[in-house]
């Protein structure tokens, strides 16, 4: 049999050195896409014909906050920027975290010349383009060992695929900012999906937004495990358009010590009570408003899923600080801005449970129904379970406009009674 020779290529640019990027990686094509200029934070690019969506500025400025931090805290800032579109993100984490080098990826090769025109403005050495797979770029990176403090991954629906390598890519104590925009998933209308993308059965419950952040930081939590590292949500956000589901986690060596953080959520169609449920308590779920025996199908449980804090309040209030440093919270943009944080900081208390309650809903059953009265507001309720004496503890999370979350120690009929007496 006659044999031919056979001539490897390689399937990759050659590795560089942390310190060292070489020039031929970015040739700066010619546009392939129209001009089309917006401002964000004073800074001005060219989206061209990429997908940009401005609604999505507010967590740009929490990744660029959450760097910045890093920056000052770690002397240095590194980071991935997986799939960077049009690169707006690189260029805000260059100017305003002021990172000492960004690599921006994206698999789009008529992307090139938009995303190289909007980082021009930087000196090229700290800064690098490159058109790859995403899974591929954070691979290599990994098995390069040239680490990043913060990889940034705005990936679209529930592609999960790229967790792992993202994680591998992430220097120990660095940042991991993930993304999911499945609202379906967190709806519970695609428990298959949702387990095989996250590892976690969703069914529908009343508060899916809040569902979608924590099926995103488990399935986070569930491939860390896999590398011998476990995940601490800094942050984590829900925007209403896509949706779009964010979460800023920071990477820690060994897996999770105990699993009080990593487990079951129960509902009832009955009362409405949500409850937490260990893994090793499946068989004995039953909720506070069956005296007898269980009502069929009361129950709706998800799981596993994300059950700890969704952000870490010291760093959201280091966050805001920042912010009124940078002048961010002076324009109009900037006071929703301050009012988010702060709300997400009452979130961040380890003692609220899962879930919250729909107030609108609580008050149109248990009040206008009964006593004809109108309702109260969210802030007037709020107050009167945070009067001294009370033994209640409430929040007005950021995931919906009227919703509470709220701890009854003694049991949940007492709210009912509470709406009635303080109208």
């Amino acid at each position: 049999m006659l044999s031919l020779p056979l001539q490897l290529q390689p399937l990759s640019p050659p590795f560089y050195p942390a310190n060292s990027q070489p020039k031929t990686l970015k040739p700066v094509f010619p546009k392939a896409c129209k001009s089309q200029y917006q401002t964000e934070r004073g800074l001005q690019f060219d989206i061209g014909d990429t997908f940009f969506r401005h609604e999505s500025a507010t967590g740009r400025d929490f990744g660029v906050l959450s760097a910045a931090l890093y920056k000052q805290s770690n002397g240095s800032l590194r980071v991935l920027d997986a799939l960077c579109g049009c690169g707006i993100r690189s260029l805000r984490y260059l100017v305003e975290a002021k990172a000492d080098f960004v690599l921006a990826n994206d698999a789009n090769e008529n992307y090139r010349g938009i995303i190289s025109g909007n980082l021009s403005r930087i000196s090229e050495e700290r800064w690098v383009v490159m058109n790859s797979d995403a899974n591929r770029v954070m691979t290599e990176r990994y098995l390069e060992k040239d680490y990043f403090d913060l990889v940034d991954v705005d990936s679209f629906g529930s592609d999960s695929s790229f967790l792992r390598a993202a994680i591998g890519a992430v220097k120990l104590d660095g940042l991991l900012y993930i993304t999911s925009t499945d609202g379906y998933s967190s709806g519970g209308h695609r428990p298959q999906h949702s387990l095989a993308a996250y590892g976690a059965y969703v069914r529908p419950m009343p508060y899916s937004n809040e569902v979608g952040l924590r099926m995103l930081i488990g399935g986070a939590l569930r491939e860390a495990s896999v590398l011998g590292y476990h995940v601490v949500p800094l942050f984590s956000y829900y925007s209403y358009h896509g949706p779009v589901f964010r979460a800023m986690l920071q990477i820690k060596r060994g897996r999770l010590p105990d699993s009080s953080t990593y487990n079951f959520i129960s509902h009832c169609i009955q009362c409405g009570n949500s409850q937490t449920v260990a893994w090793d308590q499946l068989g004995q779920i039953r909720c506070p408003c069956i005296t007898n025996a269980c009502v069929p199908n009361s129950l709706i449980v998800s799981g596993p899923l994300w059950t700890g804090p969704l952000h870490q309040a010291s760093h959201l209030a280091r966050m805001l600080n920042l912010a009124e440093q940078l002048g961010w919270i002076s324009d109009g943009n900037g006071r929703n801005l301050e009012k988010l944080i702060r709300l997400m900081v009452d979130e961040s208390d380890p003692k609220l449970p899962v879930g919250y309650i729909k107030i609108d809903e609580v008050l149109k059953e248990c009040v206008a129904s009964r006593a004809k009265l109108n309702s109260p507001s969210i802030g007037a309720i709020m107050n009167t379970l945070h009067e001294p004496g009370r033994i209640y503890f409430c929040g007005k999370p950021h995931l919906l406009a009227l919703v509470m979350q709220i701890i009854d120690y003694h049991h949940h009929e007492s709210f009912v009674t509470l709406c009635l007496l303080n109208p």
